[in-house]
């Protein structure tokens, strides 16, 4: 693993959208008697609500973001704000990060002020993020000379999912360390599944967004053929979600506007999951199916349109957006 530009991380890690704030008023109400408190590395748009969750269970927060307003509203209900991740590593001895590239993980554990150079042995991280398998392997065998355990645990469900709590996690580790993961990770999601060794969690979370961008495609693709056929685009949904093409992109992530409320379709793609971070997770697919020699004819097809999509100006807009990419394509 080479770590040389792991020191420009913090500027891509800079680039991703910022959650829409909303009130802590909801969810600081806890009793602390018997809980420790947890590290929270990466309050964007998914780790924000996740940390938000932990605080509703009754965890303290040691928190720390590279954008110092991400992290004010926790501070302003009561959770401690640090200078880096070397600090809440110091803080705390377990801690979830949440980051959008391999490079961001690794500054963040193995950068000049990163977790390995406060770490506690003994101490619990667990990685979110979705990254490259390569990468947590090897942040984990540098975080085993330490004395400490590392988990990789990326989610699938969305921000909705974040915010309800209600979060699919894989877990890749030690399976005598799951029992403990499992406790923190329960209080953010509903299904919490132990994969194998470290990296199976990203391998699983790879091929389900893989699916994932194949099959918004494909919605995509059939709503546009409908619209153009003469059908109103709520009631071909309707069918489509009746019918054997039902998918998670058809009956509760539409990407047509004004078919389904409370989706980024219906907020001009504002929000959710960007189109640049389902373009660096098929990335990934794409090196790990070079990696194992296995054929991806749509997941490359897929790579290729959010790539497209990206450098003409869908790059902050979410991966439902590829709707209205490919209606603009047409015309």
């Amino acid at each position: 693993l080479r770590l040389r530009g792991a020191v420009s991380g913090l500027r891509y890690w800079s680039r991703r959208q910022r959650p829409a704030a909303y009130s802590l008023a909801a969810v600081c109400s806890r009793s602390m008697a018997s809980k420790t408190p947890v590290g929270f590395i990466g309050l964007g748009n998914m780790g924000n609500p996740m940390a938000k969750n932990l605080m509703k269970h009754g965890y303290p927060l040691i928190i720390y973001d590279v954008f110092p307003d991400a992290c004010k509203e926790f501070q302003d209900a009561g959770e401690q704000v640090v200078s880096s991740p070397a600090d809440v590593a110091e803080k705390a001895d377990r801690i979830i990060t949440m980051l959008p590239t391999s490079i961001n993980a690794i500054e963040a554990y193995s950068g000049a002020n990163g977790i390995l150079k406060k770490v506690k042995k003994g101490s619990l991280l667990i990685d979110s993020s979705t990254i490259d398998p390569a990468v947590s392997k090897e942040l984990a065998k540098e975080v085993e000379k330490m004395g400490a355990v590392f988990m990789d645990a990326p989610v699938s469900g969305g921000v909705g999912a974040a915010r309800s709590g209600n979060l699919t996690f894989m877990v890749g580790g030690v399976e005598d360390e799951f029992a403990a993961a499992q406790e923190l990770l329960g209080c953010m999601g509903s299904n919490v599944v132990y994969c194998g060794a470290v990296g199976t969690g990203q391998a699983a979370k790879i091929c389900n967004n893989m699916l994932l961008a194949i099959s918004m495609i494909g919605t995509a693709e059939a709503m546009n053929l409908g619209i153009r056929l003469g059908l109103d685009p709520k009631l071909l949904a309707k069918i489509l979600n009746m019918s054997s093409g039902r998918c998670w992109s058809s009956d509760t992530y539409n990407p047509v506007p004004g078919v389904m409320d409370g989706v980024p379709s219906a907020n001009n793609y504002q929000g959710g999951f960007g189109a640049t971070l389902m373009a660096k997770d098929l990335g990934l697919a794409q090196d790990s199916a070079t990696s194992t020699k296995s054929p991806i004819l749509l997941g490359s097809q897929a790579h290729q349109i959010y790539r497209m999509m990206c450098a003409k100006g869908y790059s902050k807009k979410d991966f439902s957006a590829v709707f209205q990419f490919l209606r603009e394509e047409e015309s």
